[in-house]
C-alpha cells in the first residue's frame, strides 16, 4: 500500500457510512486539495458499489474541511445492470463539507477506443519541461511533496511575472512515490494543476465551487499528461477544463470546474 492509498482509505462502518482521516500532506497553502478529497470519498463509493469504477463524479465544495477524522455518508440512488448512482457526503460534527453524485460502472482495461480525438497542443519533451521551485515550509504547500509535475514552460510564464494572458496550464504528472495511475490518482490529477486563471494574470487562492470529472478509460502505467484551459473569466468567476492523457496516448479523464478568481 502506498502513502496515497493510506491517505485515501475509507473504513466501512456500515453499508452507508465510512470513516476516513483527511491527511494534512495534501494541502495547497492551507485548504486540502479538492482532487484528494474526491479520491477519499470515491474509495467509499467504490467499496459500497457493485460496480468498480467511478465513471462520472460531480462534486459541490460547500466548505473546506480541515485535516483529521471525518465520515463519508452514502445514499444509493439507483442500481442497474451496467451502472450504479450514489450520493456521497463528507461530514464532520454534523456539518456537510462536500456533496458528490457518482455514477460507477465496470470498465474494460483492454478495450480499444472506437474513435478518439488527439490533443491539439503538443507537449515538449519532459527533459525540456520545468519544475516549480520547492515551496517554503511556512507556505503549507504539502501537496507538492506527494506529486511530480513537469510544466510546459510556455504555460507558466506567470511564475516569473510574465503571464501569457490566456487561461492555460500544461504539465506531465505522476505520484512522487512510485505508483501506477488508477481512478483515484486520476481524481487527484484532474485538480493538480495551478489554476489556469494564473496565466491570465490573476493571483491568490482560487477556491473550486463545483467540479465534474469523467473517467474515460483505465490508465496505462507511466506519466500522465495534463492539459488545462479555460473559456471565460468574468465577474469574479472562471472555468477550468482539464484533459488527462496516459502514456499510451489515450484520453483517460476529462474535467470541468467552476471556481472563484483569487483575491490575492
Amino acid at each position: 500500500m502506498t502513502k496515497f492509498d493510506e491517505a485515501t482509505q475509507a473504513i466501512r462502518v456500515d453499508e452507508s457510512t465510512y470513516d476516513v482521516c483527511l491527511d494534512d500532506g495534501y494541502a495547497i497553502g492551507g485548504p486540502l486539495n479538492g482532487g484528494y478529497l474526491m479520491a477519499v470519498m470515491l474509495r467509499a463509493v467504490a467499496d459500497a458499489s457493485p460496480h468498480a469504477h467511478p465513471v462520472s463524479t460531480s462534486a459541490q465544495f460547500l466548505r473546506a474541511p480541515a485535516p483529521g477524522p471525518a465520515r463519508v455518508r452514502l445514499e444509493r440512488l439507483k442500481t442497474g445492470r451496467t451502472a450504479t448512482m450514489t450520493r456521497a457526503t463528507l461530514v464532520r460534527d454534523g456539518e456537510r463539507y462536500i456533496d458528490m453524485q457518482v455514477t460507477s460502472a465496470d470498465l474494460d482495461g483492454d478495450a480499444a477506443p472506437h474513435w478518439s480525438a488527439t490533443p491539439e497542443i503538443s507537449m515538449p519533451d519532459r527533459a525540456d519541461c520545468v519544475r516549480f521551485p520547492s515551496p517554503k515550509p511556512e507556505s503549507n504547500m504539502t501537496l507538492s511533496a506527494q506529486i511530480e509535475l513537469l510544466f510546459d514552460p510556455s504555460s507558466i510564464g506567470w511564475l516569473r511575472g510574465a503571464p501569457s494572458g490566456r487561461p492555460e496550464s500544461r504539465a506531465y504528472f505522476r505520484m512522487a512515490e512510485p505508483q501506477d495511475p488508477d481512478p483515484y490518482v486520476l481524481a487527484l490529477a484532474v485538480d493538480a494543476l495551478p489554476p489556469v486563471v494564473f496565466s491570465a494574470g490573476a493571483r491568490g487562492w482560487a477556491p473550486t465551487v463545483e467540479l465534474t470529472w469523467h473517467l474515460r478509460a483505465l490508465p496505462a502505467p507511466g506519466w500522465l499528461t495534463l492539459l488545462g484551459s479555460g473559456r471565460l473569466i468574468s465577474d469574479g468567476w472562471f472555468d477550468e477544463e482539464v484533459e488527462v492523457w496516459d502514456s499510451a496516448g489515450r484520453l483517460v479523464a476529462q474535467s470541468r470546474q467552476l471556481a472563484r478568481v483569487g483575491r490575492g
